[in-house]
């Protein structure tokens, strides 16, 4: 793939903080960046803000909002996170605010998947008022219990349906490349894909959620998911997301070079 769709998103150089990733970026001529809010908090949002512009660089999304799911949490609390989780995005001109709905903490699934409903919808008017893309990241099922009862991209889009498509979905090459209905909920979500990230599935994983592989190590078939995703209509900026103890104990300078190289290569 053309490296110019190329986006660093943060957590595959977790060592670093902002002010050192963005100037990997800039070391390495990666134009955009996909930012985290703990390290948004780490040196507060101004700074952010001067930092990415300062390096020219786009923001192809803010991780993370969401967790609506815990029926013993303070919605208020819930409600002000999210919003600042808003207000971050709008400041940095980020494509999307991506919402990993929350995990199940109990025995009622539906109940949880209905406060995803819920949160979602109240958040969006907020969202639409501030000028933020709403982006539900359906994860795998083995998140169920640790990050999101939204395990499929059929899932996402029933939500999005729901809000009248006005949420968009992101598409994480780790968590539906094993969705035997993943060409035809592709083609169903068009427009609303709002961003796709990418990274491998090791043969021997593991560590479910710290063992994701770079591309071309492991068993995705990225070309044919990224031509996928491409016949959709996306065309927007295409992170690089590798959540790994193996690879956070690189040399980062060494990880970039090395998913520059992987992401002409592969994706």
């Amino acid at each position: 793939m053309d490296l110019g769709r190329l986006s660093l998103n943060q957590i595959t150089l977790n060592s670093l903080g902002l002010p050192e990733a963005v100037a990997a970026c800039e070391r390495h001529e990666v134009g955009a960046i996909a930012v985290w809010r703990d390290k948004i908090a780490a040196v507060g949002l101004d700074r952010a803000v001067d930092l990415v512009r300062s390096a020219g660089l786009h923001v192809s999304s803010v991780c993370r909002g969401g967790m609506f799911t815990d029926p013993a949490a303070d919605p208020a609390a819930v409600r002000e996170d999210n919003r600042r989780a808003v207000d971050e995005a709008a400041a940095l001109r980020a494509d999307s605010l991506v919402l990993v709905c929350g995990p199940l903490l109990d025995h009622d699934l539906a109940g949880a998947r209905a406060r995803v409903q819920d949160g979602i919808t109240e958040l969006l008017p907020y969202a639409r008022d501030h000028g933020v893309r709403l982006a539900i990241e359906p994860l795998h099922p083995m998140m169920i219990s640790r990050r999101s009862v939204i395990s499929t991209l059929a899932q996402a889009l029933d939500l999005s349906d729901a809000l009248d498509g006005e949420v968009g979905v992101i598409v994480d090459a780790y968590h539906v490349w094993w969705d035997p209905d993943l060409e035809t909920q592709l083609a169903r979500a068009g427009a609303r894909i709002a961003g796709y990230h990418v990274s491998d599935w090791l043969p021997g994983t593991a560590d479910l959620l710290l063992d994701r592989g770079m591309m071309g190590d492991g068993l995705i078939d990225l070309p044919r998911l990224s031509a996928l995703v491409a016949d959709a209509g996306y065309r927007g900026p295409v992170e690089v997301e590798i959540l790994s103890s193996r690879w956070w104990a690189e040399d980062p300078d060494d990880t970039v070079r090395t998913l520059r190289k992987r992401f002409e290569e592969f994706v």
